[in-house]
């Protein structure tokens, strides 16, 4: 169902708050319920419990913290995947410029060619370098973003991203998760990060790297950041492509 998008005015709402009413569900600034789906919450990693040093096959496993952020950033300049946490559930990251390690994702994840991915960029004001955001009120991507939604607009003309990255389609999913590991290693690249749930296709979502632990030789690093507290539902994800209005996708958290 498409929906209208209210007016927004930046001045009367928090820049991370959202429209009272956005879909069917009621928004509160102080939850961030409904809609953002308690963006507010902050994540509960437990990082005393990770072992910086704990090696599995030919992957290491270190803590997401900004002390490993270099070695992440240099390892995906290097065309390297990586499994991170973001605010909802652990990702494969890579530099979405680089084909190879894109396919490598794909690989890694026995998915289709034909199934998109989404990119993840480290701050609201980089997603113009990478699709449309000109048609949508000003301070509408700040009141969702950084958060646990995933926002599809059309990549345009002057997008800087590949166009071997999902081929066919004149759109991308963006992401700017609430969750300072990644969007530190996001901005140190230079570039989006492709990124897409770390599973194999078609099973569970994993919320603690045990979860995907037989993936774990497939990648350069696996940044650990305990048990991520919101489930397994994934982002929600809101089509934006076009003048006015808004269609949820998918609900998520």
């Amino acid at each position: 169902m498409v929906e209208r998008l209210p007016f927004f005015n930046p001045f009367l709402h928090s820049s991370r708050g959202v429209p009272p009413r956005l879909g069917h569900v009621k928004c509160s600034h102080q939850g961030f319920r409904g809609f953002r789906g308690g963006f507010g919450k902050k994540m509960a990693w437990n990082l005393e419990k990770c072992d910086p040093k704990l090696e599995f096959g030919s992957a290491l496993v270190r803590p997401a913290t900004e002390e490993y952020a270099l070695e992440a950033i240099d390892a995906l300049k290097s065309g390297k995947v990586l499994a991170v946490p973001t605010d909802t559930l652990y990702g494969f990251a890579c530099d979405a410029c680089s084909i190879e390690a894109v396919h490598r994702i794909y690989e890694i994840k026995g998915r289709e060619h034909t199934r998109p991915l989404a990119i993840c960029v480290g701050d609201v004001w980089d997603i113009d370098r990478f699709a449309v955001t000109n048609h949508m009120p000003l301070g509408l991507l700040a009141s969702l973003l950084p958060g646990p939604v995933t926002v599809v607009l059309k990549r345009g003309e002057s997008s800087i991203l590949e166009k071997s990255l999902n081929p066919g389609l004149d759109s991308i999913g963006v992401r700017v998760p609430d969750c300072n590991f990644i969007r530190v290693i996001a901005r140190g690249s230079g570039s989006a990060l492709a990124l897409t749930s770390a599973n194999l296709s078609g099973k569970s979502s994993s919320v603690d790297i045990k979860d995907f632990k037989n993936l774990w030789e497939h990648c350069a690093y696996v940044y650990d950041g305990g048990v991520l507290p919101l489930g397994r539902a994934g982002s929600t994800i809101v089509d934006l492509t076009n003048i006015g209005k808004y269609k949820i996708l998918r609900p998520g958290r």
